[in-house]
């Protein structure tokens, strides 16, 4: 009797019949597949079609640029399991579009419209076994994962899609923690780096070096030059920087009505979302005054004001030396708002030395939102200055939603640092003008950002406006 033979007959036999279960789908539990995930690629308006990547892959469209069309599929899927993945996009103009699957392409090659959303999901028996995560790059960050026919992104606020982000877990397993939204690390020091008075012609050199150097910084612009600048204001929101108002023309808020006020903040927001920008988050008073009346236009606007801590005086010394000194050497705190000016080639030559030597020491380079959400602040209709832990604990900085000193401390100063949420140093509020504490005689009756006692500016060779 040759047992080899009957040996080999009787595994066949049983593996005969393991193959009929799984197809009958008999076999309800198999085993989970670690290599199992998610294959996907990206249409760049302008460019094409991405290379192929893998599951947990962040997959960004390139400055000027933004994400049209997608299309995915799975490696490592079990043998025998059945289903795919599924996914459909939102079509700017268009709404959702059918779901496909299989690599089959989905958006737009041709037009140019943007994606705004998108939705993913698990068939067959790959429903029961595993979940699908995913999340889209939008308005500067990635958004919370969100799995199995969920929606990640927005639906009809103009906001597009500029990259994804997909993996695939076990069933029921811990939800993955996603893309990380710049490498922020709340244990490295933060600082908001923020420029005034352009766009300009330097500007893009700023921009530069902060792509360089994992950097972003917010940009609070008159919105009179945004238009001769469009490609320069795209290409911030691209980066992640963050596209603020400095009103239309510079002209103080403390000399405004109500309605030119608003007249004025809505001019600069059309022209900067006009130009590719998103439409700003908070408002930077020009030389930084404001009074009570101006405040309740803000407040009524949505508007946040944001002013700064460490006020470089780029604007007065013109010199490149003394502003980089200023930040490098003076007071710089993490949570600190520093104040830089884009349309003085000085200030410029200045940044273009602060931004690598900060990232050198440690610092990250955040907007001022991203900052506020790193230390716990949701951005109301106050002012805001700083976001230093003796603000916070003192509970100086609207919005904070953390651990507070006992009032003892607080009535004893704390650390002892000059703080300031951006209305009073004892954050009452009262509607006087504000102050860094950078006047000679510490007086704080109001910041200085440069505009002069006429609102006049000269840029170095560029026009002059006031």
């Amino acid at each position: 009797m040759d047992w080899k033979k009957i040996r080999r007959a009787i595994c066949g036999a049983a593996a005969a019949v393991a193959v009929c279960f799984t197809a009958a789908g008999m076999n309800t539990k198999p085993v989970y597949a670690a290599d199992m995930g998610a294959v996907y690629g990206i249409f760049e308006h302008g460019v094409g079609w991405s290379a192929y990547h893998g599951d947990q892959t962040a997959e960004r469209a390139g400055n000027g640029t933004y994400v049209t069309a997608i299309r995915a599929s799975l490696s490592g899927q079990p043998e025998g399991m059945s289903g795919t993945l599924s996914y459909q996009v939102n079509l700017s103009g268009s709404g959702w579009l059918s779901w496909q699957e299989n690599m089959a392409e989905t958006g737009t090659i041709e037009t140019g419209m943007p994606l705004e959303a998108i939705r993913m999901e698990l068939t067959g028996q790959l429903k029961d076994h595993y979940d699908v995560y995913y999340s889209v790059f939008q308005n500067g960050s990635w958004t919370a994962p969100v799995k199995n026919g969920e929606t990640a992104g927005t639906e009809g606020q103009g906001l597009r899609v500029d990259g994804i982000w997909v993996t695939v877990t076990e069933k029921d397993a811990a939800a993955p923690e996603g893309p990380k939204n710049g490498g922020i690390d709340p244990t490295r020091p933060m600082v908001a780096l923020t420029f005034d008075d352009g766009p300009s012609k330097y500007t893009e050199r700023i921009l530069n070096s902060l792509e360089a150097n994992g950097g972003r910084a917010t940009f609070f612009m008159v919105g009179n030059r945004v238009a001769s600048y469009a490609s320069t204001v795209k290409r911030m929101a691209d980066l992640g920087c963050e596209t603020d108002s400095h009103t239309w023309a510079h002209t103080y808020l403390t000399n405004m009505s109500e309605g030119q006020i608003l007249q004025s903040l809505n001019q600069t927001r059309d022209a900067i979302v006009a130009a590719g920008g998103n439409a700003p988050k908070g408002v930077r008073p020009p030389g930084g005054k404001i009074n009570d009346a101006s405040k309740a236009v803000l407040a009524k606007a949505g508007m946040p004001s944001i002013v700064w801590s460490v006020d470089t005086l780029d604007w007065k010394t013109l010199n490149v030396e003394s502003t980089v000194d200023a930040v490098m050497n003076g007071d710089l705190t993490d949570g600190s708002i520093i104040l830089m000016h884009d349309i003085h080639e000085t200030s410029v030559q200045a940044a273009l030395q602060i931004i690598p030597q900060l990232t050198e020491k440690g610092y990250k380079l955040m907007t001022v939102s991203e900052l506020a959400k790193a230390k716990g602040v949701e951005l109301q209709n106050a002012s805001y200055a700083d976001f230093w832990d003796s603000s916070l604990s003192k509970g100086l900085v609207a919005g904070y939603d953390g651990p507070l000193l006992s009032a003892e401390a607080a009535s004893e100063g704390g650390d002892g640092s000059d703080i300031s949420d951006g209305s009073s140093e004892d954050g009452s509020d009262e509607g006087s003008d504000m102050s860094d504490g950078s006047s000679e005689d510490g007086s704080g009756e109001d910041y200085s950002d440069g505009s002069g006692d006429e609102n006049y500016y000269d840029d170095g060779g560029e026009e002059e406006y006031y």
